[in-house]
């Protein structure tokens, strides 16, 4: 995208930029462009919070590939690359842990049909050229002691790795705060838009924030902001997902060593143990609007799906439960970079992978904010991929 000198120059006292929306997503496109010498200001109500919140941390652009997704997998492997430095900086700056380990996964098949699905899986993955190594059914227990004796076949996937989507978000939340993100814990109730253009929002008390540029990041409810004309983004559906918080009682290491995940009954689960103990069973993927209801159904089909795979699992305390909204796009790709409606940036969208591409997306978005220049890696999470031309006419016409 040519470079736009009018979207440039600050309007005055105001930020140049202003984030709605405080999630991991929203926290790094602030923090990196504060770094970059823009004056930043985000809004929400609880900064930190969001579907990170109830996120397990996977860190797997390998182990989550789906068939027909290698423009997502650039993204996420670009940006697992990037993680180890990020968060040492983070860590470096605020002094507060992330909980990045580089534990690698192991993605397991149970029956045989799950084994010639996991082979499919992995030529499809020799023929991207990545690193996936196919593991007998021994060989996968020798790793992972724990695991059910019926277990077929495994691949093991040594860069993918785990964060704690907690620990992330305080430690952003701090990062920006440091680098001179002017936070407002307030409600963004309207986006402001004067001659086609965004100008900035308004919040619950009334007050105006102007800005020169407004970052949607608002996950699941980002088209729901009043005030957004019609088109310019397309539905961000919530997808709800429940998960499991287990406590292993020390030592450790004997339980698990790194993350494990599988197919069962035809649904996606995860175990992902942590530093400290604490074992993360995950997740549900269910279609309900925005109910964030813990139910009996989906701790039980986690348990008995986690039994299967991990037996002693059932031996372990529980210690939470909880249920969060993923933001899906139409596509379930995110939405990166300027919309139609001249001023208005889109972060949103990122699915199941908000934690593993939170790096990426704000070295991108950072760039794009201060240079007027959206890098290539973007390119295809344009918003404009669902817009129709005559919304696109609206930036031309700025």
């Amino acid at each position: 995208m040519a470079r736009d000198e009018r979207d440039l120059e600050p309007t005055g006292g105001g930020a140049e930029v202003l984030v709605i929306g405080g999630g991991v997503i929203g926290l790094a496109v602030a923090w990196r462009a504060a770094q970059r010498g823009l004056r930043v200001a985000l809004v929400d109500p609880a900064p930190g919070g969001g579907a990170a919140q109830v996120a397990a941390g996977m860190l797997a652009p390998v182990t989550e590939l789906q068939y027909g997704e290698e423009p997502l997998l650039r993204l996420g492997m670009a940006s697992n690359a990037r993680y180890a430095e990020f968060t040492a900086e983070l860590t470096a700056l605020t002094g507060l842990d992330t909980g990045y380990r580089a534990t690698g996964t192991l993605a397991v098949a149970l029956d045989a049909d799950d084994k010639a699905e996991l082979a499919e899986l992995h030529a499809f993955h020799r023929r991207l050229g990545l690193d996936s190594n196919w593991l007998t059914g021994r060989e996968a227990r020798r790793l992972e002691p724990m695991l059910a004796p019926g277990v077929r076949g495994a691949l093991h996937v040594a860069d993918d790795h785990q964060v704690d989507p907690r620990r992330l978000s305080a430690a952003l939340l701090r990062a920006a705060e440091l680098a001179g993100v002017r936070v407002h814990r307030a409600e963004a109730v309207e986006l402001v838009v004067e001659a086609d253009r965004a100008r900035g929002v308004r919040l619950a008390d009334g007050t105006v924030l102007g800005a020169d540029r407004v970052v949607l990041a608002a996950g699941c409810r980002s088209h729901l902001l009043p005030g957004l004309p019609p088109g310019v983004l397309p539905a961000v559906r919530p997808v709800k997902g429940q998960i499991l918080r287990l406590r292993i009682p020390g030592p450790y290491a004997p339980f698990l060593s790194r993350n494990v995940r599988a197919v069962v009954r035809g649904g996606h689960l995860y175990l992902v143990p942590r530093a400290d103990g604490e074992l993360v069973v995950g997740a549900t993927t269910e279609e309900q609007g925005y109910d964030t209801t813990v139910t009996a159904g989906g701790v039980y089909e986690l348990l008995r799906d986690a039994h299967e795979l991990v037996p002693g699992i059932t031996e372990l305390p529980l210690v939470e439960t909880s249920a969060g909204l993923r933001p899906g796009s139409p596509d379930n790709a995110p939405l990166l970079g300027p919309t139609a409606l001249p001023g208005l940036v889109a972060a949103t969208g990122h699915y199941r992978n908000g934690v593993l591409l939170t790096p990426v997306t704000g070295d991108l978005l950072a760039e794009q904010l201060a240079d007027g220049t959206l890098p290539e890696l973007a390119a295809p999470f344009s918003p404009d991929r669902f817009v129709s031309p005559d919304r696109s006419a609206l930036r031309s016409l700025a």
